[in-house]
């Protein structure tokens, strides 16, 4: 082999060489600065897998911690977001958080009924119990300041401090629940001590029961008719930082099947935040997921098709949204 090709071999091996080192460290950069952005944004592991694809050859070290804070992301969003409006990731759910009117767009939570206990929460810290009165709400500080509710925006507002992810169905990280991101305004006798705490019961049931439970819960601001043919959303705002008061509020639950091939089970609630009478049915509130896709702006199962759905428990013709104008 004359000297050319040798120099043309040694000359394309170091090329190579300079590539595969290149690809390599400017992967490991971005995989590393990806783990760092994930800690205000868990959106960024949403689109992560999406975009590094290309370079799964290279073994990168991951932190454990965000590793786990990965698995546990996809796992609470199975079934896909609803919406990627300002995501928010807690210990045991996740949220998209409206920073126009102060209260979450959707939260969702997957309840297991191994994870399921009292309400007394454990202060690790500390290796004892302390109950769930000692919790105090307060504010999400990484929400900027001018987008947050306040505490004083509830006193003295006729409303209750209503939970989205139900602080029962948490026993190890209750304390997150009380974050106003997870807060939004409800009537407090007649909805969220009565049947807005019915429903949360009988979810919480339904996982004891069948053992995995995946939970969507968000506001819906119902528009109303005009006598013009139009229509107008009216909505009461309380406190200086204007918290939005919604006039109903969703529950999509999505039972999974204890059989190895079965298919998931779906049920849809709309209840008005209003008082509603103590003898209701529960069945009564169920609704056609599609009516809450179109009033609250989300979309369900992105990614799955309804078919895959077993069973969808909702009238043909709901009448959740006519009987309580």
């Amino acid at each position: 082999m004359n000297s050319r090709w040798q120099a043309l071999i040694v000359v394309l091996g170091t090329a190579v060489t300079c590539f595969l080192a290149g690809a390599y460290f400017q992967h490991d950069h971005a995989t590393r600065q990806l783990q760092k952005l994930v800690q205000h944004d868990p959106y960024a592991y949403y689109v992560s897998s999406k975009i590094f694809k290309v370079f799964q050859f290279f073994k990168i070290p991951q932190d454990k911690a965000l590793s786990a804070q990965r698995v546990r992301l996809e796992d609470i969003m199975k079934y896909g977001y609803p919406g990627l409006d300002d995501i928010h990731l807690y210990s045991d759910f996740v949220l998209s958080y409206d920073r126009r009117n102060r209260v979450a767009h959707w939260v969702c939570e997957h309840l297991r009924a191994d994870a399921l206990g009292s309400a007394a929460i454990t202060d690790r810290g500390r290796g004892r119990v302390r109950s769930r009165s000692r919790i105090s709400y307060r504010p999400d500080l990484s929400v900027p300041s001018n987008f947050r509710a306040a505490l004083a925006d509830y006193r003295n507002s006729g409303f209750d401090r209503g939970h989205l992810a139900a602080a029962g169905n948490h026993r190890t990280h209750c304390d997150e629940t009380f974050y106003l991101t997870n807060i939004a305004p409800q009537i407090g006798r007649g909805f969220n001590r009565a049947a807005w705490n019915k429903l949360e019961i009988y979810v919480r049931n339904l996982t004891l029961r069948y053992g995995s439970v995946y939970v969507f819960t968000g506001p819906i601001y119902k528009p109303k008719a005009r006598s013009n043919g139009n229509w107008s959303i009216e909505y009461e705002m309380i406190g200086s930082n204007m918290v939005a008061v919604p006039t109903h509020f969703f529950k999509v639950l999505i039972v999974e099947s204890k059989l190895p091939q079965g298919k998931p089970y779906m049920e849809a609630y709309v209840l008005p935040n209003a008082r509603i009478p103590d003898n209701i049915n529960l069945r009564d509130y169920l609704c056609d997921i599609r009516e809450i896709e179109h009033y609250a702006g989300l979309q369900f199962f992105n990614g799955l098709r309804r078919s895959r759905i077993f069973g969808s428990n909702f009238p043909r013709s709901s009448q959740v949204f006519q009987n309580f104008g």
